[in-house]
């Protein structure tokens, strides 16, 4: 794609971000766009969101991990994206639902690293020697495209449908926990909505961690 395209996708899908009002798939509008071309449109959304807005990255994420998620895309990996600061809201915050679109919540692990992570040839041993502490998450995913009327190159474009992140209070040491089964529920007025197991990412969460960290390499 050219990188006019890019730069109108990503003004497409900012102004979305902004104004709350969903837009029709890239895919659609842009028919040439393709999950290479999303990848360099979350580039560009995430310098402009840098330099423009004075935003900062503060991670990554992984999305389409559990099997079942892949097959609908028709993956054989995870996607990912970028974290930025503004995404993240204080546990205990209450939010309004004007400040999304048609937003869906999410059970997530989360890592916090006390030194680098680099790849390529990254292994489950050097992400346990990287990691500070794991803290459960919930992340808002939230897409600016209409009814979720998505293909993969539309999601990855829009960084994931990233929406917001909340972190909880809780940090526990790797040692502290069985991260290749570990259950996590969410529960609305006493009553269990949603639950997950992080032994449906890729295994365990460390694997995911590892595959990110030589998958940014690339």
């Amino acid at each position: 794609m050219q990188n006019s395209e890019l730069q109108e996708i990503s003004s497409a899908l900012r102004a979305a971000r902004i104004s709350k009002e969903p837009i029709d798939p890239p895919t659609k509008t842009w028919a040439s766009l393709d999950p290479d071309g999303a990848f360099e449109v979350q580039k560009v959304t995430v310098k402009n969101a840098v330099g423009q807005d004075g935003d900062r990255v503060v991670g990554y994420k992984l999305g389409n991990i559990a099997k079942v998620m892949q097959d609908a895309f028709g993956l054989d990996q995870p996607d990912d994206g970028f974290l930025l600061a503004s995404t993240f809201i204080f546990e205990g915050t209450t939010l309004s639902l004007k400040d999304f679109i048609k937003p869906y919540v999410e059970l997530e692990p989360a890592f916090m690293l006390k030194g680098p992570l680099k790849g390529p040839n990254v292994t489950v041993a050097d992400v346990i020697n990287a990691i500070d502490y794991a803290i459960p998450a919930i992340e808002i995913i939230d897409s600016r495209v209409r009814d979720w009327a998505i293909d993969l190159p539309d999601t990855l474009a829009d960084n994931g449908s990233t929406g917001a992140v909340i972190l909880g209070g809780t940090p526990r040491r790797l040692t502290d926990l069985t991260l290749s089964n570990t259950r996590g529920t969410i529960r609305f007025n006493d009553r269990e909505v949603m639950s997950g197991n992080t032994k449906n990412v890729l295994g365990n969460p460390l694997s995911a961690v590892a595959w990110l960290a030589n998958k940014l390499a690339r």
